[in-house]
Order: structure tokens, then sequence, then C-alpha cells
């Protein structure tokens, strides 16, 4: 009989003069993928909860020429794991695992 595993997110609360920024890089992972985790479309607000996603992957800058497949694969997989469908020089991104 297999058994089911509850797994909850990390969860922090927004501190006076936080930033989605400053959170962001505490935790190592791009502004936007916080934003997005978060439904967020403005700056946070001191005392906001945010959830911090559970990626499990590889942070890394992207050099000029490096493209969607050659990061993650394929442009669905870059766009699943950094939420965005941009890509430029100097951008942090996740590659996949695989």
């Amino acid at each position: 009989m297999k058994t089911l595993e509850l797994v909850r997110g990390e969860y922090i609360r927004a501190r006076r003069g936080q930033t989605l920024g400053t959170i962001a890089a505490a935790y190592g992972i791009p502004p936007r993928v916080l934003a997005a985790e978060n439904g967020l479309s403005e700056e946070v607000r001191e005392g906001q909860i945010l959830r911090l996603p559970r990626e499990e992957h590889n942070l890394y800058i992207v050099r000029g020429g490096e493209s969607k497949t050659l990061l993650c694969g394929s442009p669905e997989e870059f766009e699943r794991l950094n939420r965005t469908a941009r890509l430029y020089p100097g951008q942090k991104v996740f590659l996949s695992q695989k």
C-alpha cells in the first residue's frame, strides 16, 4: 500500500524595509519566480506572508548566445522552471536537472 507524503512549502513574513528583490536574493531565487509563486504584481508589504517556491535546481547566470533549449532541454521546460518566456544575458535562471 502506498502512502502519501504531505509536502509544504516554506513561508516567510516580509519585514519592514524588505523588498521582493532582497527577499529573493536572500533565498537564492529570481525575484520574478518569487512574485509568480505569490501572484504579486506589485512590491511586498510589511507583514505580508510569502510562500517560497520549492525549487531544487541550479541557479545560473545566462551568457550571450545561450538558448532555452541548451539551458533546460526545451523552451517549454525553461518557461515552466523560470516562469518567463524572456531570455537575456545576465539573467538569473534555474537550470533543468535532467
